[in-house]
Protein backbone atom coordinates (compact mmCIF):
# COMPACT_ATOMS: atom_id res chain seq x y z
CA UNK A 1 0.00 0.00 0.00
CA UNK A 2 2.58 2.47 1.09
CA UNK A 3 4.29 1.33 -2.28
CA UNK A 4 1.63 1.96 -4.62
CA UNK A 5 0.76 5.55 -2.90
CA UNK A 6 4.56 6.01 -3.27
CA UNK A 7 4.33 5.84 -6.60
CA UNK A 8 1.22 7.21 -7.36
CA UNK A 9 2.50 10.40 -5.28
CA UNK A 10 4.98 10.21 -7.83
CA UNK A 11 3.09 9.80 -10.99
CA UNK A 12 1.10 13.30 -9.32
CA UNK A 13 4.50 15.31 -8.59
CA UNK A 14 6.15 14.27 -12.01
CA UNK A 15 2.78 14.97 -14.26
CA UNK A 16 2.58 18.45 -12.46
CA UNK A 17 6.15 19.41 -13.35
CA UNK A 18 6.49 22.85 -14.93
CA UNK A 19 2.56 22.78 -15.22
CA UNK A 20 0.31 25.58 -12.73
CA UNK A 21 -2.18 23.62 -11.00
CA UNK A 22 -3.92 25.98 -9.33
CA UNK A 23 -4.29 28.10 -12.80
CA UNK A 24 -5.72 24.39 -14.52
CA UNK A 25 -7.92 23.71 -12.00
CA UNK A 26 -9.26 27.47 -12.03
CA UNK A 27 -9.68 27.07 -15.71
CA UNK A 28 -11.27 23.92 -15.12
CA UNK A 29 -13.64 25.44 -12.50
CA UNK A 30 -14.54 28.83 -14.59
CA UNK A 31 -15.47 26.86 -17.39
CA UNK A 32 -17.82 24.26 -15.33
CA UNK A 33 -19.10 26.95 -13.78
CA UNK A 34 -20.32 28.63 -17.08
CA UNK A 35 -21.61 25.43 -18.60
CA UNK A 36 -23.93 25.12 -15.52
CA UNK A 37 -25.18 28.30 -15.85
CA UNK A 38 -25.50 27.82 -19.57
CA UNK A 39 -27.40 24.94 -18.83
CA UNK A 40 -29.64 26.69 -16.27
CA UNK A 41 -30.42 29.59 -19.11
CA UNK A 42 -30.57 27.16 -22.12
CA UNK A 43 -30.90 23.67 -23.14
CA UNK A 44 -27.82 20.73 -24.04
CA UNK A 45 -26.66 22.78 -26.82
CA UNK A 46 -25.69 25.43 -25.16
CA UNK A 47 -23.76 23.89 -22.58
CA UNK A 48 -22.05 22.23 -25.33
CA UNK A 49 -21.49 25.23 -27.09
CA UNK A 50 -19.56 26.44 -23.68
CA UNK A 51 -17.12 23.60 -24.22
CA UNK A 52 -16.32 23.86 -28.00
CA UNK A 53 -15.37 27.21 -27.10
CA UNK A 54 -13.18 25.55 -24.18
CA UNK A 55 -11.99 23.28 -27.38
CA UNK A 56 -11.29 26.88 -29.23
CA UNK A 57 -9.14 28.53 -26.90
CA UNK A 58 -7.04 25.16 -25.74
CA UNK A 59 -6.33 24.69 -29.82
CA UNK A 60 -5.94 29.30 -30.54
CA UNK A 61 -3.63 29.12 -27.34
CA UNK A 62 -1.07 26.35 -28.62
CA UNK A 63 -1.48 26.96 -31.67
CA UNK A 64 -0.13 30.49 -31.55
CA UNK A 65 -3.38 30.47 -34.03
CA UNK A 66 -4.05 34.37 -34.76
CA UNK A 67 -5.33 35.86 -37.82
CA UNK A 68 -3.69 39.31 -37.04
CA UNK A 69 0.33 37.63 -36.54
CA UNK A 70 -0.50 35.94 -40.00
CA UNK A 71 -1.73 38.80 -41.92
CA UNK A 72 1.40 40.67 -40.44
CA UNK A 73 4.16 37.82 -41.62
CA UNK A 74 2.50 37.93 -44.81
CA UNK A 75 3.23 41.85 -45.61
CA UNK A 76 6.24 42.41 -43.56
CA UNK A 77 8.35 39.34 -43.83
CA UNK A 78 6.81 38.01 -46.92
CA UNK A 79 6.50 34.55 -44.60
CA UNK A 80 2.98 32.73 -45.76
CA UNK A 81 2.51 29.68 -43.80
CA UNK A 82 -0.02 31.26 -41.11
CA UNK A 83 -1.97 32.76 -43.90
CA UNK A 84 -2.15 29.08 -45.68
CA UNK A 85 -3.06 27.91 -42.23
CA UNK A 86 -6.19 30.15 -42.79
CA UNK A 87 -7.22 28.68 -46.36
CA UNK A 88 -6.45 25.27 -45.36
CA UNK A 89 -9.13 25.79 -42.48
CA UNK A 90 -11.58 27.81 -44.59
CA UNK A 91 -11.47 25.35 -47.27
CA UNK A 92 -12.04 22.35 -44.82
CA UNK A 93 -15.04 23.80 -43.09
CA UNK A 94 -16.31 25.25 -46.63
CA UNK A 95 -16.60 21.72 -47.68
CA UNK A 96 -19.05 20.73 -44.39
CA UNK A 97 -20.69 23.89 -44.42
CA UNK A 98 -22.06 23.88 -47.63
CA UNK A 99 -23.35 20.82 -47.24
CA UNK A 100 -25.11 21.60 -43.89
CA UNK A 101 -26.34 24.54 -44.93
CA UNK A 102 -27.91 23.59 -48.57
CA UNK A 103 -29.06 20.19 -47.21
CA UNK A 104 -29.12 20.01 -43.31
CA UNK A 105 -32.56 20.81 -42.96
CA UNK A 106 -33.50 17.56 -44.91
CA UNK A 107 -31.50 15.26 -42.23
CA UNK A 108 -32.41 14.27 -39.33
CA UNK A 109 -30.79 11.61 -36.87
CA UNK A 110 -32.00 10.25 -33.77
CA UNK A 111 -31.44 11.89 -30.18
CA UNK A 112 -32.75 11.44 -27.18
CA UNK A 113 -35.85 10.31 -25.41
CA UNK A 114 -37.07 9.39 -29.38
CA UNK A 115 -36.64 12.91 -30.26
CA UNK A 116 -35.26 13.57 -33.56
CA UNK A 117 -31.88 16.94 -34.12
CA UNK A 118 -32.00 18.38 -37.22
CA UNK A 119 -29.17 19.63 -38.80
CA UNK A 120 -30.81 22.47 -40.17
CA UNK A 121 -28.16 25.24 -40.46
CA UNK A 122 -28.10 28.91 -41.14
CA UNK A 123 -25.08 31.09 -42.49
CA UNK A 124 -24.18 34.35 -41.76
CA UNK A 125 -24.86 35.96 -44.88
CA UNK A 126 -24.91 39.73 -44.35
CA UNK A 127 -25.21 43.21 -46.96
CA UNK A 128 -22.13 44.40 -48.26
CA UNK A 129 -21.01 47.93 -49.16
CA UNK A 130 -19.29 51.29 -47.88
CA UNK A 131 -19.86 51.21 -44.30
CA UNK A 132 -19.26 47.81 -43.93
CA UNK A 133 -15.58 47.98 -46.02
CA UNK A 134 -14.71 50.70 -43.77
CA UNK A 135 -15.58 48.56 -40.65
CA UNK A 136 -13.24 46.20 -41.65
CA UNK A 137 -10.29 48.92 -43.00
CA UNK A 138 -10.71 49.91 -39.19
CA UNK A 139 -10.49 46.41 -37.67
CA UNK A 140 -7.91 45.55 -39.74
CA UNK A 141 -6.30 48.87 -38.12
CA UNK A 142 -6.89 48.05 -34.75
CA UNK A 143 -5.70 44.61 -35.09
CA UNK A 144 -2.40 45.48 -35.87
CA UNK A 145 -2.76 48.37 -32.87
CA UNK A 146 -4.27 45.87 -30.65
CA UNK A 147 -1.68 42.75 -31.40
CA UNK A 148 -4.39 40.66 -31.68
CA UNK A 149 -7.84 39.83 -33.45
CA UNK A 150 -10.99 38.99 -32.11
CA UNK A 151 -10.01 35.51 -31.72
CA UNK A 152 -6.50 36.30 -30.03
CA UNK A 153 -7.67 38.93 -27.55
CA UNK A 154 -9.64 36.11 -25.83
CA UNK A 155 -6.71 33.71 -25.86
CA UNK A 156 -4.48 35.60 -25.19
CA UNK A 157 -6.54 37.25 -22.55
CA UNK A 158 -7.29 33.90 -21.11
CA UNK A 159 -3.41 32.96 -21.19
CA UNK A 160 -2.29 35.64 -18.73
CA UNK A 161 -1.77 38.65 -21.16
CA UNK A 162 -1.88 42.18 -19.49
CA UNK A 163 -2.26 44.01 -22.24
CA UNK A 164 -4.75 41.99 -23.70
CA UNK A 165 -7.14 42.94 -20.92
CA UNK A 166 -6.69 46.47 -21.91
CA UNK A 167 -7.52 45.71 -25.65
CA UNK A 168 -10.48 43.42 -24.47
CA UNK A 169 -12.12 45.95 -22.29
CA UNK A 170 -11.99 48.82 -25.17
CA UNK A 171 -12.43 46.33 -27.52
CA UNK A 172 -15.86 46.31 -25.53
CA UNK A 173 -16.54 49.96 -25.44
CA UNK A 174 -15.68 50.35 -29.01
CA UNK A 175 -17.92 47.55 -30.01
CA UNK A 176 -21.34 48.93 -27.61
CA UNK A 177 -21.05 53.16 -28.86
CA UNK A 178 -20.83 51.80 -32.65
CA UNK A 179 -24.79 50.42 -31.92
CA UNK A 180 -25.40 53.77 -31.37
CA UNK A 181 -24.20 55.05 -34.66
CA UNK A 182 -25.55 51.58 -36.89
CA UNK A 183 -28.73 53.26 -38.75
CA UNK A 184 -26.22 56.34 -39.86
CA UNK A 185 -23.47 53.70 -41.54
CA UNK A 186 -26.22 51.35 -42.71
CA UNK A 187 -27.71 54.17 -44.93
CA UNK A 188 -24.48 54.18 -46.79
CA UNK A 189 -24.36 53.04 -50.22
CA UNK A 190 -24.71 48.81 -50.20
CA UNK A 191 -25.74 45.44 -51.98
CA UNK A 192 -28.11 43.22 -50.18
CA UNK A 193 -25.99 39.95 -48.66
CA UNK A 194 -25.43 37.07 -51.64
CA UNK A 195 -24.94 33.63 -50.85
CA UNK A 196 -23.10 31.74 -53.70
CA UNK A 197 -25.07 28.36 -51.86
CA UNK A 198 -28.50 29.35 -52.45
CA UNK A 199 -27.56 31.15 -55.79
CA UNK A 200 -25.64 28.20 -57.58
CA UNK A 201 -26.16 25.33 -54.75
CA UNK A 202 -23.41 23.77 -52.28
CA UNK A 203 -21.54 21.84 -55.33
CA UNK A 204 -20.81 24.61 -57.48
CA UNK A 205 -20.39 27.39 -54.65
CA UNK A 206 -17.76 24.66 -52.91
CA UNK A 207 -15.77 24.56 -56.39
CA UNK A 208 -15.61 28.44 -56.60
CA UNK A 209 -14.25 28.93 -53.48
CA UNK A 210 -11.89 25.87 -53.35
CA UNK A 211 -10.28 27.59 -56.37
CA UNK A 212 -9.95 31.19 -54.83
CA UNK A 213 -8.58 29.45 -51.85
CA UNK A 214 -6.46 27.52 -53.48
CA UNK A 215 -5.31 30.90 -55.50
CA UNK A 216 -4.55 32.01 -52.70
CA UNK A 217 -2.75 29.63 -51.22
CA UNK A 218 -0.50 28.77 -54.10
CA UNK A 219 0.30 33.04 -54.53
CA UNK A 220 1.51 32.99 -50.86
CA UNK A 221 3.94 30.26 -51.55
CA UNK A 222 5.22 32.15 -55.10
CA UNK A 223 5.47 35.26 -52.96
CA UNK A 224 7.78 33.65 -50.17
CA UNK A 225 10.00 31.85 -52.80
CA UNK A 226 10.46 34.88 -54.54
CA UNK A 227 11.36 36.58 -51.93
CA UNK A 228 13.18 33.32 -49.73
CA UNK A 229 14.45 31.07 -51.99
CA UNK A 230 12.43 28.48 -49.77
CA UNK A 231 9.14 28.17 -48.21
CA UNK A 232 8.39 27.49 -44.55
CA UNK A 233 6.76 24.68 -43.29
CA UNK A 234 4.00 24.57 -40.42
CA UNK A 235 6.68 23.56 -37.92
CA UNK A 236 5.66 20.35 -35.57
CA UNK A 237 4.05 19.93 -32.56
CA UNK A 238 6.03 19.66 -29.72
CA UNK A 239 3.78 17.99 -27.08
CA UNK A 240 -0.09 18.06 -27.02
CA UNK A 241 -1.50 18.96 -23.40
CA UNK A 242 1.48 21.37 -23.03
CA UNK A 243 3.70 22.32 -26.03
CA UNK A 244 3.44 24.52 -28.99
CA UNK A 245 1.24 23.13 -31.62
CA UNK A 246 2.35 23.34 -35.31
CA UNK A 247 0.00 25.81 -37.36
CA UNK A 248 -1.69 22.96 -39.18
CA UNK A 249 -2.83 21.14 -36.26
CA UNK A 250 -4.35 24.16 -34.94
CA UNK A 251 -6.20 24.72 -38.14
CA UNK A 252 -7.16 21.18 -38.09
CA UNK A 253 -8.65 21.68 -34.43
CA UNK A 254 -10.82 24.85 -35.46
CA UNK A 255 -12.06 23.19 -38.41
CA UNK A 256 -13.26 20.91 -35.57
CA UNK A 257 -14.49 24.52 -33.68
CA UNK A 258 -16.13 25.54 -36.93
CA UNK A 259 -18.27 22.39 -37.96
CA UNK A 260 -19.19 21.84 -34.03
CA UNK A 261 -20.41 25.24 -33.61
CA UNK A 262 -22.61 24.56 -36.74
CA UNK A 263 -24.26 21.37 -35.45
CA UNK A 264 -24.54 22.60 -31.64
CA UNK A 265 -26.25 26.12 -32.60
CA UNK A 266 -26.64 25.76 -36.21
CA UNK A 267 -24.88 28.78 -37.46
CA UNK A 268 -21.28 29.54 -38.14
CA UNK A 269 -18.92 30.85 -35.18
CA UNK A 270 -18.98 34.24 -33.96
CA UNK A 271 -17.63 36.10 -31.47
CA UNK A 272 -18.13 40.13 -31.23
CA UNK A 273 -22.15 40.27 -30.97
CA UNK A 274 -21.06 38.82 -27.26
CA UNK A 275 -18.49 42.18 -26.48
CA UNK A 276 -21.30 43.83 -27.63
CA UNK A 277 -24.17 42.48 -25.50
CA UNK A 278 -21.05 42.55 -22.51
CA UNK A 279 -20.61 46.13 -22.92
CA UNK A 280 -24.62 46.90 -23.37
CA UNK A 281 -24.98 45.62 -20.11
CA UNK A 282 -21.80 47.70 -18.37
CA UNK A 283 -23.45 50.49 -20.24
CA UNK A 284 -27.27 50.12 -18.41
CA UNK A 285 -25.90 49.02 -14.96
CA UNK A 286 -24.45 52.52 -14.65
CA UNK A 287 -27.13 54.29 -15.88
CA UNK A 288 -26.48 55.33 -19.34
CA UNK A 289 -29.73 55.29 -21.69
CA UNK A 290 -28.58 52.66 -23.91
CA UNK A 291 -32.66 51.07 -24.12
CA UNK A 292 -33.49 54.02 -26.20
CA UNK A 293 -30.20 53.20 -28.69
CA UNK A 294 -32.05 51.28 -31.88
CA UNK A 295 -30.12 48.28 -31.57
CA UNK A 296 -31.50 47.82 -28.10
CA UNK A 297 -34.44 47.55 -25.53
CA UNK A 298 -34.89 46.85 -21.85
CA UNK A 299 -36.10 42.99 -22.98
CA UNK A 300 -32.80 41.92 -24.48
CA UNK A 301 -30.53 44.16 -21.57
CA UNK A 302 -32.06 42.06 -18.97
CA UNK A 303 -30.93 38.84 -20.23
CA UNK A 304 -28.00 37.06 -18.20
CA UNK A 305 -24.80 36.91 -19.96
CA UNK A 306 -25.01 33.34 -19.60
CA UNK A 307 -28.63 33.48 -22.11
CA UNK A 308 -26.36 34.62 -24.97
CA UNK A 309 -25.14 32.21 -27.04
CA UNK A 310 -21.67 34.07 -28.32
CA UNK A 311 -21.25 35.49 -25.04
CA UNK A 312 -21.10 32.09 -23.09
CA UNK A 313 -18.99 30.82 -26.12
CA UNK A 314 -16.27 33.73 -25.45
CA UNK A 315 -15.96 32.89 -21.86
CA UNK A 316 -15.65 29.07 -23.11
CA UNK A 317 -12.58 30.23 -24.90
CA UNK A 318 -10.99 32.35 -22.23
CA UNK A 319 -10.77 29.31 -19.61
CA UNK A 320 -10.42 27.21 -22.19
CA UNK A 321 -6.87 29.01 -22.71
CA UNK A 322 -6.31 29.50 -19.19
CA UNK A 323 -6.20 26.13 -18.81
CA UNK A 324 -3.67 25.48 -22.39
CA UNK A 325 -1.67 28.30 -20.05
CA UNK A 326 -1.55 26.10 -16.99
CA UNK A 327 -0.80 23.61 -18.62
CA UNK A 328 2.27 25.29 -20.41
CA UNK A 329 2.87 26.43 -17.28
CA UNK A 330 3.26 29.76 -19.10
CA UNK A 331 0.01 31.63 -17.33
CA UNK A 332 2.34 34.77 -15.59
CA UNK A 333 0.93 38.00 -15.79
CA UNK A 334 3.13 40.74 -16.33
CA UNK A 335 1.56 43.93 -14.89
CA UNK A 336 3.96 46.77 -15.84
CA UNK A 337 3.05 47.87 -19.48
CA UNK A 338 5.00 50.45 -20.98
CA UNK A 339 2.60 53.68 -21.98
CA UNK A 340 2.87 53.17 -25.70
CA UNK A 341 1.77 49.85 -25.59
CA UNK A 342 -1.03 51.18 -23.37
CA UNK A 343 -1.79 53.89 -26.22
CA UNK A 344 -1.95 50.82 -28.62
CA UNK A 345 -3.97 48.28 -26.80
CA UNK A 346 -7.11 51.31 -26.33
CA UNK A 347 -6.47 52.56 -30.02
CA UNK A 348 -6.64 49.06 -31.45
CA UNK A 349 -9.60 48.03 -28.76
CA UNK A 350 -11.70 50.42 -30.13
CA UNK A 351 -10.78 50.02 -33.84
CA UNK A 352 -11.91 46.88 -33.77
CA UNK A 353 -14.27 46.96 -31.65
CA UNK A 354 -16.17 50.23 -33.68
CA UNK A 355 -15.39 47.86 -36.70
CA UNK A 356 -16.48 44.99 -36.15
CA UNK A 357 -20.16 46.46 -35.52
CA UNK A 358 -20.13 48.12 -38.93
CA UNK A 359 -18.29 44.89 -40.99
CA UNK A 360 -21.19 42.38 -39.62
CA UNK A 361 -18.66 40.82 -37.38
CA UNK A 362 -14.81 40.37 -36.77
CA UNK A 363 -12.28 37.67 -38.20
CA UNK A 364 -14.17 35.18 -37.17
CA UNK A 365 -18.08 36.32 -37.75
CA UNK A 366 -17.63 37.81 -40.90
CA UNK A 367 -14.42 36.97 -42.21
CA UNK A 368 -14.49 33.05 -41.46
CA UNK A 369 -17.94 32.88 -40.84
CA UNK A 370 -19.09 34.87 -43.86
CA UNK A 371 -16.87 32.58 -45.82
CA UNK A 372 -18.24 29.21 -44.45
CA UNK A 373 -21.34 30.53 -45.23
CA UNK A 374 -20.89 31.26 -48.68
CA UNK A 375 -21.74 34.78 -48.42
CA UNK A 376 -19.91 37.33 -50.37
CA UNK A 377 -19.42 39.62 -47.76
CA UNK A 378 -16.43 36.97 -46.03
CA UNK A 379 -14.78 37.81 -49.55
CA UNK A 380 -15.51 41.88 -49.01
CA UNK A 381 -14.47 42.02 -45.28
CA UNK A 382 -11.18 40.06 -46.14
CA UNK A 383 -10.30 42.44 -48.77
CA UNK A 384 -10.78 45.81 -46.82
CA UNK A 385 -9.32 44.00 -43.83
CA UNK A 386 -6.53 43.12 -45.00
CA UNK A 387 -5.83 46.75 -46.52
CA UNK A 388 -6.64 47.94 -43.50
CA UNK A 389 -3.56 45.89 -41.67
CA UNK A 390 -1.15 47.40 -44.54
CA UNK A 391 -2.19 50.87 -43.37
CA UNK A 392 -2.00 49.73 -39.53
CA UNK A 393 2.05 48.58 -40.65
CA UNK A 394 2.11 51.65 -42.19
CA UNK A 395 1.09 54.01 -39.38
CA UNK A 396 2.72 52.20 -36.47
CA UNK A 397 5.97 52.02 -38.36
CA UNK A 398 5.81 55.89 -39.24
CA UNK A 399 5.12 57.04 -35.57
CA UNK A 400 7.40 54.36 -33.90
CA UNK A 401 4.63 52.65 -32.40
Amino acid sequence: MAYLTHRLSTLFTGWFSGKQPFVILSGLMGLLIVVFFALHHGTLNRGGAVLVGGLAGFALYHASFGFTAAWRRILVERRGNGLRAQMILIALTCSISFLLIDYGAKIELPWFFNQTWSLKTHGFVAPWGVGSAIGAFMFGIGMMFGGGCASGTLFTYGGGSSRMMITLFFFIIGSVIATHHLNFWHQMPRFEGFSFVSKFGAPMALLLFLTLLCSIYLFSLWLERRQWGDVEGFDKTDRFLSGKWSKLLGALALVVVSVLTLLVLHRPWAITSGFAFWGAKMFYAVGIPIQDWPAWNEKTLNRSIFDHSTSIMNFGIIFGAMIAAGLAGAYKPAFKIRKKEIFTAILGGLLMGYGARLAYGCNIGAYLGGLVSGSMHGWWWMIFGFLGSIAGIKIKGRFNL
